[in-house]
């Protein structure tokens, strides 16, 4: 499905030679992904101990925002456009692209007009937050957004 191939891999590091890089590189941090679930299975399960604090789904998101008749990846970046300017080289279902188009995608759907107007950290909370790792809706009255600067 994804391409890759035992050769791909055959001189990776095992995951216990990299772990304690992985924590560090995830340590406070929020993932969003697409289908987010899968990604923290695999995570949670080669990092023992880790979770993250929430955790976003662009999946979820995107439902809410749009009536669509495939929220696949691929329809998603095809609905809005996402991989316009991608550096020369990356393809769909490899690391580099799915992590970019997904960031964008995550931008997208938490400030466009078209996903019903800005979000805020709540509304992302409400629609898109991953089974499992919701966060408690902020105690601070007010619907600032996601990308308001204190």
């Amino acid at each position: 499905m994804h391409g890759i191939s035992d050769g791909d891999i055959a001189h990776a590091p095992a995951i216990d030679q990299i772990a304690d890089d992985m924590r560090a590189a995830l340590a406070g941090g929020v993932p969003a992904g697409h289908n987010v679930h899968i990604d923290l299975d695999v995570l949670t399960r080669s990092l023992p101990g880790w979770a993250p604090p929430e955790a976003f789904d662009t999946l979820k998101l995107a439902r809410h925002a749009w009536d669509m008749p495939s929220y696949r990846l691929g329809a998603l970046v095809e609905h809005r456009r996402l991989d316009a300017d991608l550096p020369a080289g990356l393809r769909p279902h490899r690391a580099g692209y799915n992590a970019l188009v997904t960031a964008r995608r995550f931008v997208d759907l938490a400030t466009s007009a078209a996903a019903g107007g800005e979000m805020t950290l709540d509304d992302l909370r409400e629609h898109g937050t991953a089974a499992g790792y919701r966060k408690p809706p902020a105690a601070a009255p007010g619907r600032s957004s996601l990308f308001d600067h204190a």
